[in-house]
């Protein structure tokens, strides 16, 4: 999208069409080689960006990784101690039944 510059009557008849064109047609150079830089600078920027964020997001899947399966060993740690527990109620509940049929 190249400069649309306007420039006055007076300013084309003091300098001439043919000089004003060349200084148009110089300022769209100029933006075209400023968009040029500019897009190569954000694509860079932005490939740099979006590596930095890729390895975050690899690294906090591995740290969730790591607490899921800690918790998975706290639930494991968990359901076996109730179980012991509801064994040993089980036990007295049976010993208590027993000992007042007799």
């Amino acid at each position: 999208m190249p400069v649309t510059v306007k420039f006055s009557e007076q300013f084309y008849k003091v300098f001439g069409h043919e000089q004003v064109d060349e200084l148009v047609n110089w300022c769209n150079q100029v933006d075209a080689a400023y968009r040029s830089e500019f897009r190569e600078l954000f694509d860079t920027n932005f490939a740099r960006l979006e590596a930095k964020l890729e390895q975050r997001i690899a690294e906090v899947r591995a740290e969730l990784r790591q607490e899921m399966a800690a918790l998975r060993t706290d639930l494991a740690q968990l359901e076996s101690r109730l179980t012991w527990r509801m064994f040993l109620f089980w036990i007295a509940t049976v010993g208590i039944v027993l000992l007042q049929k007799t």
